[in-house]
C-alpha cells in the first residue's frame, strides 16, 4: 500500500536530498522502493555487495539513488555531500536509516540546506482509512507495524514482538551504540511497559537494575535514538506550578503494553505524535507533544503546542467517564484551546458547556494522519 509520506518524498526530491527516518521494520525500505519502482537504484549498507560498491562509488544507472542504513559508515555525511554537490540537481538521493539521522553526524561535515528530514511511524487510523472501532480494536491489539498488523493474527504478532525486541537490542544497538551490557539494557527495555502512562523514575530504573544513574540515562537516550521509545516533556509555566522534569514514555510498539489502559494511552500518544512530526517536517510548522501535570497531581495526558502555546489537549479514558476535573482546569486556564477525552470504548459523543468534547478515540484519530 502506498505510504502516506509517498507523494511528499516524490515533491521534496525534486529540490534536496530526502532522509527517512523511522523505527525498524516500519516500512522504510518498503516506500522507497516503490518510489524507486523496483530494485535498481538500491544500495543497502548492510549488505556486503552493496557495501562495496558504495565504498568504490560505483553508482547505478538509475535517476534516484536510495542509500539504506548508510547512517552505519562514519563518514556518510561527508560521502554524501560529495555525490550531492558532484551529481547536482539531476540525480535525486533518498536515504533511510532505523535511527535518528539528525543525530549520528561522527563530527562529519555539514549537509546543512541539502536535505529535508522526514520520519516515517507505523500504520494509524487515519492513514488505514479506520471507519468502525473493530478496526481501532484490531490495530491496538496487533500494533501499527506493518507485519503483525497485516498479519492479522494475535499469536504472530506476539511473536513478532518478542523477536524485534532482541534484534533492536543485539542488531541496532550493537552497530550504533557504544554499549556493552546488553543484557542489562534488555531487562530495561522489559521493564519499560509496565512504567507506561505514569512519569518516569530514572532512579527508580537505577535502583532495580543497579546501575548508574548516568548508565540508565545514556540507555534512555539510546533507546529513544533508535526509535523504540518515544519521551514527552512536561508542559506548564510557574504560573501553573506545573513539573518541570518528570518526562513520561512511550513505545511505538503499544501491543507491548499489558495494561489495555495504558495500551490505549500509548496508541493515542504515537498517533498525536505522528501527526506532530508530519506537520514539522512537510508544514514546517513550529508544534511540539507535551502533557501536563502539576504540584496538585492534577494530569491531563496529552497537550499539543504551537509556538509554546497550547492548541489542543486531549485526555484518554478506557471507557464512558465523567469528564476529568484536571481537563476542565486547563480548559479554563486556556479557552481557546481544543479540548477532547476520547475512550476507547466509549459510546457517548456530546459537547459539554465549557467547550470540551466527549467523544470515541476513533473520532479524533480519523483528524490526524
Amino acid at each position: 500500500m502506498k505510504r502516506y509520506l509517498h507523494e511528499q518524498v516524490q515533491k521534496d526530491l525534486k529540490k534536496k536530498m530526502v532522509f527517512v527516518s523511522g523505527a525498524r521494520q516500519v516500512g522504510k525500505t518498503t516506500l522507497a522502493k516503490l518510489i524507486l519502482g523496483g530494485d535498481e537504484g538500491y544500495l543497502n549498507w548492510d549488505v556486503p555487495e552493496h557495501r562495496e560498491r558504495i565504498l568504490k562509488r560505483e553508482m547505478p544507472v538509475s535517476r534516484l539513488w536510495v542509500f539504506d542504513e548508510i547512517h552505519k559508515y562514519r563518514s556518510w555525511r561527508n560521502y554524501l555531500k560529495g555525490l550531492y554537490d558532484a551529481s547536482g540537481p539531476r540525480q535525486h538521493i533518498l536515504v533511510t536509516g532505523s535511527a535518528r539521522l539528525d543525530f549520528y553526524r561522527f563530527g562529519g561535515d555539514s549537509l546543512q540546506g541539502r536535505y529535508h528530514l522526514l520520519r516515517l511511524h507505523p500504520f494509524s487510523a487515519a492513514e488505514l482509512g479506520m471507519k468502525n472501532r473493530k478496526e481501532l480494536d484490531d490495530l491496538l491489539t496487533l500494533s501499527g507495524f506493518p507485519e503483525p498488523f497485516l498479519s492479522g493474527s494475535e499469536e504472530e504478532a506476539r511473536r513478532w514482538s518478542r523477536e524485534y525486541r532482541t534484534r533492536l537490542v543485539r542488531e541496532e544497538v550493537s552497530s550504533l551504540e557504544r554499549v556493552t551490557d546488553l543484557g542489562n539494557l534488555e531487562l530495561l527495555m522489559l521493564s519499560l511497559p509496565d512504567r507506561v502512562g505514569s512519569p518516569l523514575s530514572l532512579n527508580s530504573l537505577r535502583e532495580d537494575l543497579q546501575v548508574s544513574h548516568k548508565t540508565v540515562t545514556n540507555w534512555m537516550n539510546v533507546l529513544e535514538r533508535l526509535y523504540a521509545i518515544l519521551r514527552i516533556r512536561p508542559f506548564g509555566s510557574p504560573k501553573l506550578r506545573a513539573v518541570k522534569k518528570e518526562q513520561k514514555h512511550y513505545h511505538l510498539d503499544w501491543s507491548l503494553v499489558s495494561n489495555q489502559g495504558a495500551r490505549f494511552e500509548n496508541l493515542m500518544a504515537c498517533h498525536l505524535l505522528k501527526w506532530v512530526h508530519f506537520e514539522q517536517d512537510a508544514r514546517g510548522r513550529d508544534l511540539d507533544l507535551l502533557y501536563f501535570r502539576d504540584v496538585d497531581k492534577r494530569e491531563v495526558d496529552f497537550v499539543v503546542v504551537e509556538k509554546r502555546q497550547p492548541i489542543r489537549l486531549i485526555e484518554c479514558k478506557w471507557g464512558d467517564a465523567e469528564i476529568s476535573p484536571a481537563l476542565k482546569y486547563l480548559k479554563t486556564r486556556f479557552p481557546e484551546c481544543e479540548a477532547y477525552q476520547v475512550s476507547a470504548t466509549g459510546v457517548k459523543d456530546y459537547q459539554s458547556p465549557d467547550g470540551i468534547r466527549v467523544c470515541h478515540a476513533l473520532e479524533l484519530l480519523r483528524t490526524l494522519v
